[in-house]
């Protein structure tokens, strides 16, 4: 398993849609175990395929406390069936907009379809934080980030504010 360098914000990357994955094989599970091996790194609780430069519809997510086991799940190809009416709202943060975080009002459950990293297909059906972290992770698939969430004011800040830091790397 390899450490892979994230994708921050404001590299266009994290805009673009991610591609379907056309088969389970060795390259996809060696990928989510990079992956895997990124988040717990970074350390993050989801990772979309597409933050470490990958622009497949692929994510991780483990949403197990530190003091509990590791319980891993690999989601490939996740499509949302159903969201729930109610909304929850949660402050959010995420690896490749480091050291920022905001609260997102989501729906507060959702029913996925996914292939897991044995080739099966599976439903989920979420909510609390599981529910979140999915959306949150399935909208990085599409090339959309959770400050797309909060009012325009804000996010122009914080796209402002990682621009010039991205600049002052150069």
């Amino acid at each position: 398993m390899t450490i892979k360098p994230l994708i921050i914000l404001p590299d266009p990357l994290l805009r673009e849609k991610s591609k379907p994955v056309e088969q389970v094989d060795a390259e996809i599970v060696r990928l989510a175990d990079d992956m895997l091996e990124t988040m717990y790194d970074a350390p993050g609780i989801g990772l979309a395929a597409i933050q470490i430069g990958v622009p497949r519809r692929m994510l991780v997510i483990d949403i197990s406390r530190e003091d509990e086991e590791r319980k891993p799940v690999v989601f490939i190809n996740p499509e949302i069936l159903k969201v729930s009416d109610e909304v929850s709202t949660y402050e959010e943060g995420c690896l490749s907009i480091p050291d920022y975080y905001a609260e997102v009002e989501r729906p507060a459950a959702l029913t996925v379809e996914y292939i897991d990293r044995d080739g099966k297909k599976q439903t989920v059906e979420a909510d609390g934080l599981l529910a979140t972290c999915l959306q949150h992770e399935i909208d990085h698939l599409n090339g959309v980030l959770f400050i797309d969430h909060i009012s325009r004011l804000k996010r122009d800040m914080v796209i402002k504010k990682f621009t010039k830091a991205a600049r002052a790397k150069i």
